[in-house]
């Protein structure tokens, strides 16, 4: 049986009722401003204070609307893929003579939202906040969540109020995609919060500052913290002097509430207690439509994987259980029976046409009796099980419906003698494990996790997972994978800058790992959201993100 499913139920329900009553409670707003209400998938408010956790979700939701990055992503077209475009940075380059440094240009004239100048010694400051551990304003907390997306970034030097240099440890082309993933925020709040904070311990008075500061944010994104109720809601409203004139946003007041129930989260669509949901339960599409409600999905890059533990004993060392586990599963079935049509079947990380694709000889496929065979000739049958457990999540950003998708994996996968185990914790538990890798006590006996990943950039989407410099605590490579094949391609793609040379080299990579079944690759997920057909001019990007800018409500 599904172990841990009931208990995993029963918590994601309190959650739900707790986050639909405080839906109720918004009610109607007290003046005649525009309010736009979403229900998230998280359990709770993903983290405020400027490096958000939860995954996808938290960068969606509490990342880029109240923050920038250096480096943006173009979330403008549902029909082109998302690319780099500047941000606080307006140009960005590498040294020729040494590709371990990069200056970046920063814009003039933006301000935080509490009226501080951004400049290069905003961006020292926010550089240090997770890598100088003897800076004042350096936070333990802060630092899972975004040094794993950022590996070999060392440091930051101010060259002149406008300029900076990043150096890195090594080569590293990936950077400016890499640099997404940090967000500035403002030094001078943070500076006013520590110097309130009492005592004169140094430490206790940085936590202070960031605890407070997460009530009090101030980033320089195109909308402003209003509310903030942990494990509720938090509101967020139009930063009118955002810096970027075309994003400006249209709606007044957005309020984000965490309902991790797809069922719930339904009903608070349907009985108008939101506006729009995140990943609506599949099984309630019909009536969604029928009531008049828009369904906008787009594949996205994204894969829901299991990841493989490759440490000494596991049964996931044989090839021959990595593709027969990878030809047992009716990925067609999953998409068109359980998930109503919202999954792209998984083949690969990538899709063909992809330029990271390669040719990989090994087929992902639907393939009972070759499964079959495989896992007999590994030594398995009806009278000898071999038996896994993975690590999951009742709900979470990009994590789709991992219940019952690893529930119709489980049956799948019996037919191939395989007796699957769960060990299912909640979301943001998962996510920091996931970071501490299979050799961790929070593994829990798994030799497999189930956590979704964005497929945007080469780190993101093979690198962090295949390279071994990449297992924790450096990054992503939970199973430790320890492929010297991997490593050589790997290198070659980073140290690459010449754009179609590292597609190459990304797309050999690719391939080897397919041909080496290095996930069981299941699916990818289109991003489906429910919202009100009052909802207007909101473009869903193939991204995991979104820009909420544009976004209008009529009456």
């Amino acid at each position: 049986m599904f172990k841990g499913f009931e208990i995993a139920r029963r918590k994601s329900t309190i959650a739900a009722m707790v986050a639909f009553a405080a839906a109720a409670a918004i009610g109607q707003p007290a003046r005649a401003e525009t309010v736009l209400r979403i229900a998230m998938t998280a359990t709770d408010i993903p983290r405020t204070l400027g490096q958000p956790d939860q995954g996808g979700e938290g960068n969606r939701f509490t990342g880029y609307t109240m923050y920038d990055p250096l480096t943006l992503w173009d979330l403008s077209s549902a029909t082109k893929p998302s690319v780099i475009i500047p941000g606080l940075a307006t140009e960005w380059s590498v040294d020729a003579s040494d590709k371990t440094k990069w200056i970046f240009k920063l814009r003039p004239g933006v301000k935080f939202h509490d009226g501080s100048l951004f400049n290069a010694d905003a961006v020292v400051w926010n550089v240090d906040k997770v890598l100088k551990t003897d800076a004042p304003q350096y936070d333990a907390s802060q630092v899972g969540v975004t040094v794993a997306r950022l590996p070999t970034l060392v440091s930051a030097r101010k060259i002149d109020d406008l300029t900076v240099e990043l150096t890195t440890r090594e080569p590293d082309s990936f950077l400016p995609f890499n640099l997404t993933n940090l967000y500035m925020a403002s030094p001078a709040r943070w500076q006013t919060l520590f110097e309130a904070a009492p005592g004169d311990d140094v430490k206790a008075k940085s936590q202070a500052a960031w605890a407070a500061f997460a009530h009090d944010a101030s980033g320089t994104g195109p909308w402003r913290m209003a509310r903030f109720v942990p494990r509720e809601r938090l509101e967020v409203v139009r930063n009118e002097a955002y810096w970027d004139t075309a994003r400006v946003p249209h709606i007044d007041r957005m309020v984000l509430l965490p309902i991790p129930d797809a069922n719930a989260r339904t009903a608070a669509l349907l009985s108008g207690q939101v506006d729009w949901i995140e990943a609506p339960a599949p099984d309630a599409l019909p009536q969604i439509r029928q009531r008049g409600f828009v369904i906008q999905a787009n594949e996205q890059p994204h894969l829901w994987p299991w990841q493989f533990s490759r440490v000494e004993g596991s049964p996931w060392n044989d090839i021959r259980v990595r593709k027969a586990a990878n030809l047992c599963i009716d990925r067609d079935g999953m998409k068109n029976g359980l998930l109503g049509g919202l999954m792209a079947p998984a083949t690969g990380t990538v899709e063909p046409g992809h330029p990271w694709r390669g040719t990989p000889t090994f087929e992902i496929k639907y393939d009972l009796p070759a499964a079959q065979a495989l896992m007999k000739e590994a030594g398995y049958g009806p009278n000898k099980k071999l038996t896994v457990k993975v690590q999951t999540s009742a709900s979470g950003s990009g994590q789709m419906l991992p219940l019952p998708m690893n529930e119709y994996l489980q049956q799948s996968l019996a037919e191939c003698y395989f007796d699957v185990q769960f060990d299912v914790i909640e979301w943001s538990v998962l996510f920091t494990n996931w970071r501490r890798g299979v050799k961790d006590p929070s593994a829990n006996g798994s030799n497999a996790i189930n956590v979704t990943s964005s497929t945007v950039d080469p780190l993101f989407a093979l690198v962090r997972f295949l390279q071994s410099g990449m297992a924790p605590p450096v990054s992503n490579n939970w199973g430790f994978t320890n492929n010297p094949k991997f490593d050589e391609l790997a290198k070659k793609a980073r140290e690459t800058f010449e754009p179609g040379a590292r597609d190459k080299a990304l797309a050999e990579l690719h391939a080897a790992s397919v041909d080496d079944a290095d996930f069981l690759y299941v699916g990818h997920d289109v991003g489906p959201r429910a919202m009100s057909p009052k909802i207007k001019n909101f473009v869903q990007p193939k991204s995991w993100f979104v820009d909420f800018s544009p976004v209008t409500i009529v009456p």
